[in-house]
């Protein structure tokens, strides 16, 4: 699935200022509909280091109410996460009716780094992809809108932006040796992706694929793709 992306696809930065402020206008819009009907929206961000999700989540929440959404960011789980089912964090973190919650990283850690990385059993991360797939069933029978996104960049842009970070001594922070080792094991990611997305994209709760070596277009995608997806739910 990866492999057939069009990763060429971009947008000149006076195409992305021209769009990019109307589906930002158009999702604060639909922030206050889905208050008034009650709706809970919720949107997944995944993807490769330096993907862009922090980016991407910046242009979603730009023009929002505060009061309306909140940003949850999940790292690897620690003390009573740990002695409970790895689900149980994110339940805590859902959006309540009329809101809007955004996951930077997610459950969806289950089948990509504890699966890579060994934090779990095969039998384990097999066995999530039905749990998630129930898990999200439950929350679009609750009404909630889910949006998920796997931003998508190439092995050599991801080098790039890097190697940017590297010598930004603004933006150096963002990149560790952690950074370094997931990029040794691309191939083994990869495949964890692709089931992924085979396993858990379902009617309910697709996946959008994000081709994110442009960050404009990239961007731009992910704004206009939670507007569509809000209001298909609420026609």
């Amino acid at each position: 699935m990866l492999e057939k992306l069009k990763m060429n696809q971009k947008l000149s930065p006076q195409q992305y200022k021209e769009a990019l402020p109307r589906v930002q206008v158009r999702l604060r819009e639909m922030e206050f509909e889905i208050f008034k009907q009650k709706v809970p929206v919720l949107c997944v961000f995944e993807g490769w280091d330096a993907a862009g999700k922090g980016g991407a989540i910046k242009r979603v929440t730009e023009l929002l109410d505060p009061r309306g959404f909140t940003v949850s960011s999940y790292a690897a789980p620690n003390g009573d996460e740990k002695t409970h089912h790895y689900l149980w964090r994110f339940w805590r973190n859902l959006p309540r009716t009329g809101h809007l919650a955004i996951f930077d990283r997610s459950y969806y850690g289950r089948v990509l780094v504890e699966r890579v990385e060994g934090f779990c059993a095969e039998n384990e991360w097999q066995r999530s992809y039905r749990e998630i797939n129930e898990f999200e069933s439950h929350q679009d029978s609750f009404g909630m809108v889910i949006c998920k996104f796997w931003l998508h960049i190439t092995r050599e842009e991801q080098l790039r932006r890097f190697k940017g970070r590297e010598f930004d001594p603004f933006r150096s922070y963002k990149l560790t040796d952690e950074d370094w080792r997931n990029r040794a094991k691309w191939n083994l990611y990869r495949n964890a992706v692709e089931d992924m997305l085979a396993h858990t994209s379902t009617p309910y709760a697709p996946w959008t694929v994000v081709e994110a070596n442009d960050k404009l277009f990239a961007r731009v995608k992910v704004v206009r793709t939670i507007v569509e997806r809000i209001e298909q739910r609420l026609n």
